[in-house]
């Protein structure tokens, strides 16, 4: 059940690198836009971390 986890994180870590930092490095929009874009596409990565830090220590200790 662990490796559902981290198999599932995993696959969400892929698509915001994707889709989020995609549009950082190749869009042709101002650099203010591109900054903007930079900072929702890491504090995407914080929470996503913070959820993955929080199941994965819920489940140990069940």
């Amino acid at each position: 059940m662990k490796w559902l986890i981290y198999a599932f994180f995993v696959i969400i870590y892929l698509l915001v690198a994707f889709f989020g930092l995609g549009p950082v490095l190749l869009a042709d929009g101002t650099t203010t836009e591109r900054v903007i874009t930079f900072l929702f596409v890491v504090a995407i990565y914080i929470l996503l971390t913070f959820v993955f830090r929080f199941v994965v220590k819920k489940k140990d200790r069940n």
